[in-house]
């Protein structure tokens, strides 16, 4: 008996120290950053540029919505932005020269007529005097004297007003239009352009939910795209391996097709399990919860995503 368990102690080590250095392993699959592009509205699909499969750079237009009403919210704000920047330009310009002119000879009439219904209200008055005029008479003559002096003042302030130029304050108050409708259109513009779905980042087109010609919801994805950059391993991790899955652990991985093994590190570990709470159950059933991990893989780019993968990590050592 004494020798049975002086061989057999020796054993029992070596298959300890075998179990500490074998590495657990868990399984998953293969992914890569999922983006699905949704519609703003549910205008008409009126252009799909893409299909299932397309590789498309970031900023590629991939649908194109019914814009509606937009465009001619869109008119019309250009079409105030052009007429603001035409009353500043004109402002900062100035009064031309032909319109100087125009006003000193208006002015000159003015007072051409200004001292005709002067003397005509002279001899009118002169002939009330001698009552060969009604009172009446002078009435309507002083009172055209005072129209036409009326009409010399403000073509005579007109010409001034022109000579001196425009004011800086209704320079800075075209300039302020101007910005109002710049901004105006600017709005009108971003809203428009949630109608036009663009690629945000290089990937390949997955999925085109909608055909040509459908009114997708609001909120509901247009498109799916697969962005490119490295691929990474989501798997589930099972409680009792919790402890060695720590975010910068360096790990190995496998997958079909593949002869040599990938190298890996752990980028995330969830800090709840993907099932029932730990603290509702008992030690035996804790072992069967299971924590999401991310593990990215450093040389699996063209791996395709959904392929199913292993992932080894070392024992830890007591």
């Amino acid at each position: 008996m004494r020798r049975f368990f002086v061989v057999f102690l020796p054993v029992l080590w070596l298959v300890a120290g075998c179990a500490r250095d074998e590495a657990v392993e868990v399984h998953g699959t293969v992914e890569r950053d999922r983006l699905e592009l949704i519609a703003e509205s549910n205008e008409r699909i009126v252009e799909i540029v893409v299909h299932e499969g397309d590789r498309v750079p970031a900023g590629a237009v991939l649908v194109r919505q019914e814009a509606g009403t937009a465009q001619n919210r869109i008119d019309q704000s250009r079409a105030e932005l052009n007429e603001a920047q035409r009353r500043l330009a004109d402002l900062e310009q100035g009064p031309r020269a032909r319109e100087i002119e125009e006003a000193r000879a208006a002015l000159g009439g003015a007072d051409s007529e200004l001292q005709a219904a002067q003397n005509d209200f002279a001899r009118v008055q002169a002939l009330v005097q001698r009552k060969l005029l009604s009172e009446s008479s002078l009435d309507q003559a002083r009172a055209r004297r005072d129209s036409a002096r009326a009409a010399r003042d403000a073509a005579r302030a007109r010409y001034e007003l022109l000579r001196q130029g425009t004011r800086t304050e209704q320079v800075a108050a075209a300039r302020a239009a101007e910005q109002r409708a710049k901004a105006a259109l600017a709005e009108v513009e971003t809203v428009t352009s949630r109608y036009t779905v663009t690629a945000p980042r290089d990937g390949i087109v997955e999925a085109l939910p909608y055909k040509l010609g459908e009114r997708p919801a609001a909120g509901r994805p247009v498109a799916i795209l697969l962005a490119d950059g490295r691929t990474y391993a989501r798997v589930y991790v099972p409680e009792p391996m919790r402890a060695q899955f720590v975010a910068g652990t360096q790990v190995e991985a496998a997958v079909d097709g593949r002869a040599e093994r990938l190298h890996g590190t752990v980028r995330y570990v969830s800090a709840e399990a993907a099932f029932t709470p730990y603290y509702s159950l008992t030690q035996k059933d804790r072992s069967r919860l299971a924590y999401l991990a991310e593990i990215t893989l450093d040389d699996a780019v063209a791996l395709p995503a959904g392929l199913p993968v292993q992932v080894f990590v070392p024992a830890s050592q007591p």
